[in-house]
Parts: structure tokens; sequence; C-alpha cells
């Protein structure tokens, strides 16, 4: 008896597998694409290094999260080019001496993935910055008095950009 129950329940669970639960194993890479490039991000900003720092944090998410390998630009399939569009450091609060308490930086990027052996644009997206779009451009605050600066601030919205960036290398659902 207990043979048939363990028979029964392997067969359910094999059913269910292959009925297709919505679930994906392994990377949701896009089918024929193996490589990417992703080249130092441009900015239009006058903020130092963010470009640096944005590229180097990508090709970390793109190294931990997906199943894609960075390669040079002569030889990868696909090319990810951004560019920082706009970077906002404003005051949310004040002492009472006017100098600035919290404060909030924003980051906006514009990216394109492109399939370099077709030249077909795999994903296009703009992360601005603004007050019905904050949501999709990176943002973070920091507060000096307690510690924060305006370098941890950067880190933080720029490893929040970059997950956001790599999230458009997904394989659509």
């Amino acid at each position: 008896m207990s043979r048939s129950i363990h028979l029964a329940t392997a067969l359910s669970l094999a059913v269910c597998c292959m009925a297709g639960c919505g679930y994906l194993l392994g990377p949701s890479n896009v089918q024929g694409v193996r490589t990417i490039h992703v080249p130092i991000f441009k900015s239009d900003t006058f903020r130092r290094n963010l470009d640096y720092l944005l590229t180097e944090a990508v090709h970390k998410e793109i190294k931990l999260r997906t199943g894609y390998q960075l390669a040079d630009a002569d030889c990868a399939d696909t090319v990810l080019e951004g560019r920082i569009i706009d970077a906002r450091k404003s005051a949310l609060s004040e002492t009472r001496f006017d100098d600035p308490r919290e404060v909030q930086l924003m980051l906006g990027v514009q990216i394109s993935w492109i399939d370099r052996r077709t030249g077909r644009v795999l994903q296009q997206q703009t992360f601005p910055i603004g007050q019905e779009l904050a949501i999709h451009s990176s943002q973070v605050s920091f507060a000096a008095e307690v510690g924060h600066s305006l370098a941890t601030a950067q880190q933080e919205a720029v490893q929040r950009l970059a997950g956001q960036i790599v999230d458009l290398t997904e394989m659509p659902w």
C-alpha cells in the first residue's frame, strides 16, 4: 500500500512539473545570447566617478545574477550601453541653522542593450528623475549626522540602479 502511495505522489509531482507552474529553473537568459559587453557608462553630469562606479556595479550584478559572460567588444554577442543623464542632490530636512540634516541623492540613466550580430535593439529604457517617475530612478537619502556620506549614498544608489539595469537583461515571462 505504501508503495502505491509513493508511486502516486511521484507521478503527481512529475505531472505538476511538466504542466509548467510558472517557475523557471536556471538563468533566464535571452535565447542565443551568451556574452555581453558593458563599456564604461557615459555621463552627462559633473559628479566624478559615477560612470566608473555604475559600470563596475553592473559588471558585478551580471556576474552574480545572470548566466551571461562578460566579453570584449569585438567578440561579444551583445553590448549594454548606458549614459548617466542626471544626478541630483537635494536637502530633505535642515537644522535650525539651515544646514542640511538629511539629503537625497537621485540618479537617472538611459540604457540600450543591442545585439551586436544583427544590430537589433533588445531593450531600451530610460530611468528618469521626476516626481511621477521617481520609482524608476535610483534615489537614496543619507544623513551626515549619523555617519552617512555622499560616497556611501552614491554607492547605494549605484547598486540599486545596477540591479534595475540587469533586470532588463532577463528573459521576459
